[in-house]
């Protein structure tokens, strides 16, 4: 009887340590929920910026002075699309905490790359920005840094 006993309470230790762990990086690889929480926090986050741009270049430029600055105010805090960019752009900066609590800053951080270089993507064939030669070499060094420390 003791021994069943004893058996069940080693079964429901391991059962709630199962329950509460937290999924850690195996060195040199990212727990799956890992990397879709930094995929779901970049996706997020490269939509809000898009958002912003969309709902600021809607405004045309802005000349900020003491006279102006309150109409530019309420510019931006009634545009829907700077509103919904933020909304958005808030809900990946959570996804990204909870990315931070799970891995090293050093390991998390060179993600970010994956914003510039889809922002990059985006602007020039969406937004239709000029891209040089020089602007478009130095987001295939941020691809190639990137992949170094990912696989570090």
């Amino acid at each position: 009887m003791q021994q069943v006993e004893e058996r069940t309470i080693v079964t429901t230790a391991l059962a709630d340590a199962a329950e509460t762990e937290q999924p850690m990086p195996r060195k040199g690889k990212l727990a799956m929920s890992t990397i879709m929480l930094i995929l779901i926090a970049t996706a997020l986050g490269v939509i809000g910026q898009m958002m912003l741009k969309q709902g600021m270049g809607a405004m045309g430029p802005l000349a900020l002075t003491l006279d102006s600055t309150p109409s530019i105010i309420l510019r931006i805090v009634t545009s829907p699309m700077v509103i919904g960019g933020l909304l958005i752009y808030g809900i990946g900066t959570f996804f990204w905490l909870i990315t931070l609590s799970r891995i090293d800053l050093s390991v998390a951080y060179p993600f970010v790359s994956l914003n510039h270089i889809i922002i990059f993507l985006l602007a020039w064939l969406v937004l239709h920005e000029q891209v040089n030669p020089l602007r478009a070499a130095g987001v295939i060094v941020i691809c190639a840094g990137m992949l170094m420390v990912a696989r570090s």
